[in-house]
């Protein structure tokens, strides 16, 4: 293919004797380069999606390639254009594939700061302009290369909180989209238009707007800083594990999305991230540097994120088989998180027995329609739902410490555990269903999951506010940390909680999560509106109410923050005398 392409570039750029020995071999090594790159980079399709380690040599083959080429093509960028016609947009396809590779990276690895080498790259190309004149070109495949960097764009962006990035990149690529189907009236219209809705939804999902002064919107981030997780009072006994790996599975109807990410798990992903760094500073970048592979690469131990899995719509046999394979690598004195925001499946059938299959438990995907929304039929009654998983299916995997979050219409289906090998086991389960007089949201994501995301923003939407100024927010997220540091200490000083939480404790992202779901209990329990049972999380072991989230040093905590925000008359005052 290289030397087919060598001699049309050759003869259209004059007679082949004219051309200098150096200068051939030039375009010669760029295209074994550019052929090298396009093999690795397609192969990387072929790699495993699960298992840890298989991958790693292979990424770090493709991004020295990658490394090559770019540095190839710049130092003899003359010669390229002369000799070889090479165009912007090749070039921006380079940038672009490299960018793509940060970004799987990041994927790969949970580790953020790759997602800002990936928007560097991605932001050249557009400061660059390379994609500029693909338009005067009458090939529509090279106008489809254009959209999709930006949808690519836009996710790293969202991913990086950088809305107003994504806001501008959400309107070059509707001017982008209308110019194509305008010119070339192809069959993918539809599809384009399709994105853009869901980008524009995305943005849209926050139920409270922060304003700066001018009324700008403040781009408040949730992942875990260094003053996120309340610390650990000298002297608190708790478990030295660490969350190592967590699934983040998304499988709702009609929930707002964008690539395969439901709203519910982008709020979970960055529950579960610290905030990044600039990689540069931090150690050095996969195959990125011509640097000696014997330097450091090994980041501060503080920094590691836990390693995710991404399944949007797994089906039932993909699903158990990332969960195997997180099982499998799952290093000692290490906790799995499995977080399942889905519908629920209820069984349709009477049970005389009350096992882990008796209650169903929440959709899995059969790549076919539902009927009747959350109620999934069957053939015969007596059988168990098949599209769906039970609390039973995930008690092999309690052999080793399983922290469990089921956001869903059926998540007390996982009350009913039992804990077999006596490993620490918690499952925090959301409300089943929430109050008519709070608007459904549930299209904008779970409210469950926002208040374990952004419990103040949750707090704020429950209250019955929709925006709010940066001055009180911040006051807000200050009495919010003190409330945590409270909630930590009615935990670790309780005599009658279960050790599990305890046991997870020690771990900075656990630790958040457990106090932000506590304060997400009292709070729903102290509102006027959350009466009825089903409105309450739950959580497996139960939590000792009266030492957590009916304890009365709390609720006059929570009654003073809805008094800062002058919402107090939305909670009951002597919430004690109701029970």
């Amino acid at each position: 293919r290289t030397e087919l392409a060598l001699k049309e570039i050759m003869s259209s750029g004059g007679a082949e004797d004219d051309i200098p020995q150096a200068e051939r071999k030039t375009v010669t090594d760029f295209c074994y380069l550019l052929d090298k790159s396009k093999q690795l980079f397609n192969g990387l399709r072929d790699l495993p999606q699960y298992g840890q380690k298989q991958w790693q040599s292979y990424f770090g083959r493709t991004f020295d390639v990658y490394t090559k080429l770019w540095k190839f093509q710049q130092q003899h960028r003359q010669v390229l254009d002369n000799r070889y016609g090479l165009k912007r947009w090749q070039i921006g396809e380079i940038a672009s594939k490299i960018g793509q590779l940060y970004y799987h990276y990041y994927l790969r690895t949970s580790e953020t700061s790759y997602l800002n080498e990936a928007f560097s790259f991605y932001s050249a190309i557009r400061q660059r302009s390379y994609y500029s004149q693909v338009n005067k070109e009458d090939r529509p495949e090279l106008v489809v290369k254009k959209l999709r960097y930006y949808a690519r764009f836009i996710v790293v962006c969202l991913l990086l909180n950088k809305m107003d990035v994504v806001k501008d990149l959400v309107k070059e690529l509707s001017d982008e989209i209308e110019d194509y189907t305008h010119r070339f009236n192809t069959e993918d219209q539809v599809e384009w238009n399709l994105v853009l809705q869901e980008v524009a939804a995305f943005i849209e999902a926050d139920p409270v707007m922060v304003l700066n002064d001018d009324n700008t919107i403040v781009i408040t981030s949730n992942r875990l800083s260094e003053t996120g997780a309340p610390m650990l009072e000298q002297g608190m006994i708790v478990g030295q594990l660490a969350l190592a790996d967590a699934l983040i599975i998304g499988n709702c109807n009609n929930q707002v999305k964008f690539s395969e990410l439901t709203i519910d798990m982008f709020r979970m992903l960055q529950a579960l991230e610290r905030e990044p760094m600039n990689l540069a500073s931090q150690m050095n970048k996969p195959g990125m540097q011509a640097s000696s592979t014997s330097e450091s690469t090994e980041k501060p131990a503080r920094r590691e994120n836990p390693h995710k899995y991404l399944l949007y719509k797994p089906t039932f046999s993909q699903l158990y088989t990332f969960l195997a394979a997180s099982f499998k690598e799952l290093p000692a004195n290490s906790v799995l998180l499995i977080y399942l925001s889905a519908t629920g499946v209820f069984p349709s059938g009477r049970s005389d027995s009350e096992g882990p299959y008796d209650f169903g438990g929440v959709l899995t995907n059969s790549n076919r329609d539902i009927i009747n929304g959350d109620a999934i039929h069957k053939r015969n009654q007596s059988y168990k739902e098949m599209h769906c998983l039970h609390p039973g299916d995930l008690y092999p995997f309690t052999r080793k410490p399983l922290f469990i979050i089921v956001d869903s219409s059926n998540s007390v289906a996982y009350k009913n555990f039992t804990n077999l090998f006596g490993q620490p086991l918690v499952c925090l389960l959301s409300p089943t269903a929430y109050p008519k007089a709070l608007q459904d949201q549930s299209q904008r994501g779970s409210l469950f999951t926002l208040f374990l995301n952004n419990p103040l923003m949750a707090f704020l939407f429950v209250s019955g506010l929709s925006s709010m100024r940066r001055g009180l927010w911040e006051k807000c997220q200050d009495y919010l940390r003190k409330i945590n540091r409270d909630i930590a200490q009615l935990l670790t000083h309780s005599r009658s909680i279960d050790q599990s939480f305890l046991q997870f404790f020690g771990d900075e992202f656990l630790r958040l999560l457990l106090t932000r779901f506590i304060f997400c209990s009292a709070t729903m329990r102290m509102h006027k509106i959350f009466r009825e049972t089903r409105n309450y999380p739950e959580s497996y072991p139960q939590l000792p109410r009266d030492e957590t989230v009916e304890n009365p040093h709390l609720q006059k905590h929570i009654l003073e923050l809805a008094a800062i925000l002058d919402v107090r008359n939305v909670f009951l005052e002597n919430t004690l005398d109701d029970y």
